[in-house]
């Protein structure tokens, strides 16, 4: 287990506003001041239930950590960001099913009791929202605008969705698995409309989802799932971004061809070349990343004095093999720390000591991962990505004084 890692050095003043942005001429981070899209409001309720998240949509909630505010390999429960697309649906467990149906020899219906009965298994995983950085982005996008924390790593427990195909008896003309949950709503403009109201629902092929690591989890950090992160069952995809891990399980359905609904191809998709020309293919695999939590964005460091640079990488489901840290905007860098042991899934802390230059002024830091299969972190921004799947270095702003 890896050890909490100490809280930052100096403390963090309060974030300034729009005049500070002048020094990020040319750089993504002019987005960083806009904290939530056109119509997403901030909820004060929602931040007063959830002391120490920031709130970026008002309804469905959905919240985030303040990355700096990183410490523990496992995030808490009531630290985790929260993502939905529509409201929490209220589900007592004595009541729960979960229906295996499509194209299986032995359909069935799992309770809470009969799936709690099944072997389980306990590991560590990252997740993290596809559009985690989206306030980095220029032109600003009317997506939900998650700046550094729509992230976490935790423990979870469930039993693993291969045994419960292997019980049902998948036939040979299984291609996919499609996971349905339990909330629903509809999207109008400028999203996509909806043809009415429609479930959550996102497919695995079928190598991942008889990998042993995908699970149907009901423990989060050793307690029971919060309603909020799935209660009383959800899936758990590591390795893949947050979206794979559908909250509120009802139904699992493998079908014979691929599943093409509304979050596998209006949402939660990019482009690929494919055969010459542009396609859409859906999000699947996390890509190697890493962020700095500290120093924040915009936080104010002394002049000359030694600055102790921390910050998380993760490469989904390959490891981390290196970080380097920049402070002179990606001219030159230089390698930092990895502390702990890898874990597969989970994220890796990293350290760098720094010493901030003596001249005030702004100045911008950066941090790039590479993985064992060889791919590091790009400085670009792939516009093939469109607003999901950021994974390009991130430049944070600081200032000396």
């Amino acid at each position: 287990m890896i050890p909490n890692v100490p809280g930052p050095t100096h403390r963090l003043p309060p974030r300034r506003g729009l005049g500070r942005r002048d020094f990020l001429s040319g750089l993504a981070t002019a987005s960083l001041a806009a904290r939530v899209a056109p119509g997403q409001e901030t909820n004060p309720d929602a931040e007063q239930s959830s002391p120490g998240l920031i709130s970026r949509q008002r309804r469905p909630a959905n919240l985030e950590m303040p990355f700096a505010s990183l410490r523990d390999f496992h995030t808490p429960n009531d630290r985790f960001y929260v993502r939905t697309h529509f409201e929490v649906p209220e589900i007592r467990r004595e009541s729960w099913r979960l229906a295996v149906e499509g194209e299986v020899q032995n359909p069935f219906e799992l309770d809470w009791d009969g799936l709690r009965a099944m072997p389980s298994r306990t590991l560590s995983s990252l997740l993290e929202c596809s559009g985690n950085g989206r306030v980095f982005l220029d032109p600003p996008q009317t997506s939900i605008r998650w700046e550094l924390g729509a992230v976490g790593n935790a423990e979870w427990t469930g039993v693993p969705l291969a045994a419960v195909l292997e019980r049902a008896g998948v036939k040979d003309t299984a291609v996919e698995v499609i996971l349905e949950g339990a909330d629903s709503g509809t999207f109008e403009a400028p999203q996509p409309p909806t043809p009415g109201a429609i479930p959550y629902a996102r497919s695995l092929p079928m190598e991942k989802a008889r990998s042993p690591e995908v699970l149907l989890a009901y423990r989060m950090n050793g307690e029971d799932l919060p309603p909020r992160h799935g209660h009383p069952v959800r899936a758990v995809v590591p390795g893949w971004y947050g979206m794979a891990s559908v909250k509120w399980l009802r139904r699992i359905i493998v079908a014979d061809r691929p599943f093409h609904g509304y979050f596998q191809t209006m949402a939660y998709a990019i482009w690929e070349h494919r055969h010459g020309m542009p396609s859409l293919v859906p999000v699947t695999e996390i890509q190697v990343k890493a962020e700095i939590a500290r120093p924040a964005p915009f936080e104010v460091v002394p002049a000359g004095e030694p600055y102790r640079v921390f910050g998380a990488a993760w490469a989904g489901e390959a490891r981390v093999e290196a970080v380097e840290f920049s402070a002179d905007e990606g001219a030159s860098w230089s390698e930092a720390t990895l502390l702990g042991d890898p874990v597969p899934f989970a994220w890796q802390f990293w350290e760098c000591e720094w010493r901030a230059p003596a001249r005030p002024g702004p100045l911008v830091l950066m941090a790039r991962a590479t993985d064992d299969r060889g791919r590091t972190q790009p400085e670009g921004r792939d516009p093939y990505r469109r607003d999901a799947v950021i994974t390009h270095v991130l430049p944070i702003p600081v200032e000396i004084r």
